[in-house]
């Protein structure tokens, strides 16, 4: 499989499982570290490509603001969402796999390759959405399953 394809792809199940847990935040009496973690994974990837673009603009963008309603945040999301799905679908395997210059916080000059920084942004969702289970968890409720694996295997009988 290349690359591209499986980062589409991991894409597309961290936004699945996103929205299943986002459905479960819902129902918690205080969903304000939950939101939290919601709204950083759609700012992460905002900022990572602000990075990616040379965005001058980046360097005023917060890992963790603005903050979303959670009536919003699908919205955002699948804005946020849409920028990699776009740019990965325009790029070759060679492309993702090229070093790219980005200012880092502290002003210095960092490099990575378009395709970690999209692992980094799989990855973090991942984290933060094992932390929001863990708050559901918490407030009494049971998380969903919404391990990869539930959305591939099949019951034979």
């Amino acid at each position: 499989m290349e690359m591209r394809k499986y980062l589409i792809d991991t894409f597309n199940y961290n936004s699945y499982a996103n929205k299943k847990v986002l459905e479960k935040i819902r129902l918690l009496n205080d969903k304000e570290q939950a939101m939290k973690f919601m709204n950083h994974l759609v700012n992460c990837q905002y900022k990572w490509m602000a990075r990616i673009e040379n965005d001058p603009s980046e360097g005023k963008m917060s890992w963790w603001d603005p903050s979303y309603s959670i009536d919003n945040w699908v919205i955002e999301w699948d804005k946020s969402l849409k920028i990699w799905i776009d740019y990965l679908s325009d790029k070759t395997d060679d492309e993702i796999s090229q070093y790219v210059i980005y200012t880092g916080t502290d002003g210095g000059k960092w490099t990575a390759k378009p395709q970690d920084i999209a692992l980094q942004l799989n990855y973090h969702s991942i984290h933060h959405r094992a932390q929001i289970q863990t708050i559901i968890r918490q407030q009494g409720l049971e998380p969903d399953f919404v391990d990869y694996i539930g959305t591939v295997y099949k019951k034979l009988n």
